[in-house]
């Protein structure tokens, strides 16, 4: 189907630019959302009408967009989610996650507005593009990770090994497990006769 644009689509065009697009990517998105118009006569001359108008309110959408990526870009978000030792998500941060997340915050965004090919499904510090207009667009920084602590030690730059990551920064080393172990330290050997005299005590004793 040929549309005629009626604003910037990084991917396909100008504004006024008539282009060729499937035709349910028209009837589903670009048609509804306003975005363009069946290119016939009729509609060619409508755009060139309110040409004017729509310039006017392309540049008042992208003088807002830019105003909200002074505060929104570079910014960090903290996501805590449940996660294996691997670091592999117990479920996964999808669009409509990020959508919610910066929504706390205050930034009011659309799922289409996330560049995200696929969920996110580790933790870690992810990178994330947002399109605030077709002209417009930030990049935010997730940090998804297990507790507040973990997400701050990833902050610093920090690489947490999985014991670490299971029992914090907070406790001392005898919490670890293997620190009720130490294959280097003297342990007393009982000898065999020490061993028979516990024995034979435990049986007069019954």
């Amino acid at each position: 189907m040929d549309v005629i644009l009626l604003e910037r689509i990084a991917w396909l065009g100008q504004m006024g630019d008539v282009v060729k697009v499937k035709d349910g990517f028209a009837r589903n998105f670009l048609l509804p959302k306003g975005k363009a118009l069946r290119a016939n006569e009729a509609n060619r001359k409508k755009f060139e009408s309110q040409r004017i108008e729509l310039e006017a309110r392309n540049l008042e959408l992208k003088k807002e967009a830019e105003s909200v990526a002074e505060k929104l870009d570079g910014k960090t978000f903290v996501v805590i989610r449940s996660a294996a030792e691997t670091g592999q998500l117990y479920g996964s941060v999808s669009a409509r996650d990020i959508v919610e997340v910066l929504g706390e915050d205050g930034f009011k965004i659309g799922r289409s507005q996330v560049e995200l090919n696929q969920p996110i499904k580790t933790i870690g510090l992810i990178n994330v593009a947002i399109a605030l207009h077709a002209e417009v667009e930030v990049t935010v920084t997730l940090n998804i990770a297990r507790s507040t602590d973990e997400a701050t030690r990833q902050a610093r730059g920090e690489t947490l090994d999985s014991a670490e990551a299971i029992y914090g920064e907070d406790i001392n080393d005898s919490a670890r497990p293997e620190a009720f172990f130490d294959p280097n330290a003297e342990y007393e050997d009982l000898g065999e006769e020490q061993e028979v005299e516990a024995e034979e005590g435990s049986d007069e004793n019954a």
